[in-house]
């Protein structure tokens, strides 16, 4: 899909918002966000995945127990009290500011949506919503909702660490878990009813003031999923009855973030499988995540052409083999299915031609990452000379350091800095956070997105991730005085100084 207009965006997971409940979430400080896009004349807001995070996985959006459900965490239970939903003050004391502390938010507001359910329940003229929604999402939140419900039955363990017959899905045994764990079940298709309805809401509030949303999918999903679970045939597995463990696991080799490679450790697709159901899943899959986005980006585009296939017993990414995906026919049978794709291809990295193929077979927009724009020759695919209109340009992304901290980190080298003043003519980096804005801004790319770090100028310490470090990552958040209508105004104006709508 191409969009041939000039317009820019803020980069920012919701989770960074503020929020008296200890972790960004749903409630007035998005609206307050979309207003700050608004004003500032951002036309996008880009969001990291929706899904559920875990902390076994590092709170990382991109291992989550679902491909389909959201976060529980996200859910405002500041707008449940406005409900009539819950009864008492929900403010996490000494949590109002700062980064998210995963755990400490977890016991605070799981038992005050579990408390909301009860209400729920007492209103039944509140139930038909509800149902309606249930029936509708039935094909993964019943799988879901099971899946998390015998999860914590069994004390959070992995699905393949429970009794024989839950793991291979016995359809007696899952009956009886039906019927025995119905309260529980119930609870969690809940809280998905309460997180559509308040992003559904959201979602509307941001078309209203003329802001789209860029969602984010995966490539892969985490093993101790609801989806690997609910279809274990769709994964490179061991059969059940011999573990269901995983053959190899997704990576990538040796790259800019990481001298051993990053070993993900996601389960890989089984293809042949997934090709025999006319790659029903994936269509599903992507009609979900578009149902509450209007683009998404594919992260790791490039898998789907080839990934790099690193057998289950490494220790690290760098004995991995290319292997081949589905390429082209993917996106055959998700446009027949679903029509035109408002797809982004994150195609950073070491990138073939014949990824490129596919990207441009299907108008897909690439990326453009300017941190990494001045460290070799003028071919660098990242120099703004070098960019076509049908492209995204970044100041950085969720895996870069912020402007501001690439600038001051001795690890990069001189000549990379002294190459951006040089194209800058300039003598200095002190502002080098809006020099890169204006860079993407300029630029011939349809679209500009910058992390809203790099618009308040925070150094290092604000960064959202670090790529192949497993802890505390994820937790940034901004404060509320941050966003003020000095700043909106100076980036409205830029905005419209580089003819961006």
């Amino acid at each position: 899909m191409q969009d041939n207009r000039r317009i820019s965006g803020i980069l920012l997971h919701p989770t960074s918002l503020p929020s008296a409940e200890g972790i960004g979430d749903l409630g007035q400080s998005a609206y307050d966000f979309i207003d700050f896009l608004a004003a500032s004349g951002q036309k996008l807001w880009q969001i990291l995945p929706l899904g559920p995070t875990g902390m076994a996985f590092g709170n990382s959006p991109y291992m989550c127990a679902s491909a389909f459900a959201g976060n529980p965490l996200m859910v405002s239970l500041a707008k449940l009290q406005q409900e009539g939903l819950l009864d008492k003050p929900v403010a996490l004391a000494g949590c109002e500011q700062g980064p998210v502390d995963f755990e400490r938010v977890t016991f605070h507001k799981m038992p005050l949506l579990k408390t909301s359910f009860e209400q729920f329940l007492k209103q039944p003229e509140k139930h038909e919503p509800w149902l309606k929604f249930c029936a509708e999402q039935a094909a993964w939140l019943a799988d879901f909702a099971l899946f998390t419900a015998l999860k914590t039955y069994y004390g959070d363990t992995g699905w393949n660490a429970w009794p024989k017959q839950f793991k291979e899905r016995d359809p007696a045994a899952l009956a009886e878990a039906r019927t025995l764990l119905q309260v529980q079940i119930q609870f969690h298709s809940y809280v998905q009813y309460q997180f559509d309805c308040q992003w559904q809401r959201l979602k509307q509030y941001a078309k209203a003031k003329g802001v789209m949303i860029l969602g984010d999918l995966p490539l892969y999903v985490a093993y101790d999923s609801a989806d690997v679970w609910s279809h274990p045939e769709l994964f490179e597995l061991t059969p059940l009855k011999e573990g269901g463990e995983p053959i190899a696991v997704a990576g990538v080799p040796p790259d800019y973030f990481s001298e051993t490679g990053q070993l993900w450790g996601n389960p890989l697709y089984n293809w042949p499988a997934l090709r025999r159901t006319g790659y029903r899943w994936w269509i599903d899959r992507v009609q979900g995540v578009l149902r509450s986005v209007d683009w998404v980006r594919i992260d790791h585009f490039r898998g789907l052409e080839s990934y790099w296939r690193v057998l289950a017993d490494e220790k690290t990414a760098m004995n991995g083999t290319w292997a081949m995906g589905p390429g082209a026919e993917l996106f055959l049978a998700l446009k027949a299915a679903l029509g035109d794709l408002p797809i982004v291809a994150e195609d950073l990295g070491v990138i073939t031609p014949e990824v490129e193929a596919i990207r441009d077979q299907f108008g897909f927009p690439g990326m453009r990452i300017l941190q990494f724009a001045f460290g070799s020759d003028s071919g660098n695919t990242h120099v703004p000379f070098n960019y076509v209109r049908n492209c995204l340009v970044y100041t950085g992304t969720h895996d870069n350091n912020t402007c501001i901290g690439w600038r001051d980190d001795p690890r990069v080298p001189v000549h990379e800095k002294q190459n951006l003043m040089t194209y800058l003519g300039k003598n200095n980096l002190d502002d080098v956070n809006w020099d890169l804005i204006r860079l993407a801004l300029q630029s011939i790319a349809n679209t500009a997105i910058f992390p809203l770090q790099d618009v308040l100028g925070l150094g290092k310490a604000h960064r959202m991730n670090i790529p192949n470090v497993a802890k505390a990552n994820w937790a940034w958040r901004y404060e509320p005085h941050q966003l003020n209508p000095g700043l909106a105004a100076w980036l409205l104006q830029l905005t419209q100084l580089y003819g961006r709508d």
